[in-house]
Order: structure tokens, then sequence, then C-alpha cells
């Protein structure tokens, strides 16, 4: 069996493309300045700049599908109808329930079953 969690996998390589894709949608969309979309993520301009630069966050590559999921959260932040975090947090439980994160899973981690059900095993 596998020794890396399903988490890790989110919080190592889901969880900064999804902030990746923030950043940039709050800059090329909604022209927010790198400062202000670091303080909308509760993350430094530095780090604001790896994601654009693809120095960081840049292992996944979502789907137009994925991506038109990440452009609506993005939208209700911006329009403070919904929280950075919990809007990156609903995309996690979400992309969970598309196995992105079983796919993203299975690509890092050889080990694992082609059959692998346990996120989703009660």
């Amino acid at each position: 069996m596998s020794k890396t969690m399903p988490q890790e996998i989110e919080v190592w390589y889901l969880i900064p493309a999804l902030r990746r894709e923030f950043a940039r949608i709050f800059i090329e969309k909604y022209n927010s300045s790198q400062k202000r979309a670091a303080e909308i993520l509760g993350i430094t301009e530095a780090a604001i700049s790896q994601y654009l630069n693809s120095k960081r966050g840049n292992e996944v590559k979502f789907s137009k599908k994925e991506m038109a999921e990440i452009e609506k959260a993005v939208g209700e932040v911006m329009k403070k109808s919904k929280n950075v975090v919990r809007a990156i947090y609903d995309l996690c439980i979400k992309f969970r329930e598309k196995k992105v994160v079983c796919d993203l899973h299975k690509s890092h981690d050889k080990n694992i079953p082609k059959n692998c059900n346990v996120c989703f095993e009660k």
C-alpha cells in the first residue's frame, strides 16, 4: 500500500495549484496588484510572484471544466460572498469527489493500486 496520504497530495500539489490560479485570475481578470492578491490569499507578495512565474504550484494543470469552477470561486471571493479559505477548501472537496486528487496521487505514487478507492470507502 502507498505511504503517501491523499491529504498530503492536496497540501503539496492541489492547494498550491489552486492558489496559483487564484492569484493569476485576481491579477489578469480583476486587475488586482500582486500586493492585493497576496492580501486576499493571506500569503506574501514573493509567493504570488513565484506562482505567476511557475516556480511554485505548477505541477497541476486543470481541465477547462475545473478552471470554470475555479473562476466561479474567485468571482465569489471578489464579490465578498465567500471567504477565500472557504472557496479553496470547497474546491479541494469538489476535486477530491471528482477524483482529481486520485489522479494526482496515482501520478506521484506508483505504489497505489489502479483500483484504489480508499478516499470513498465508509
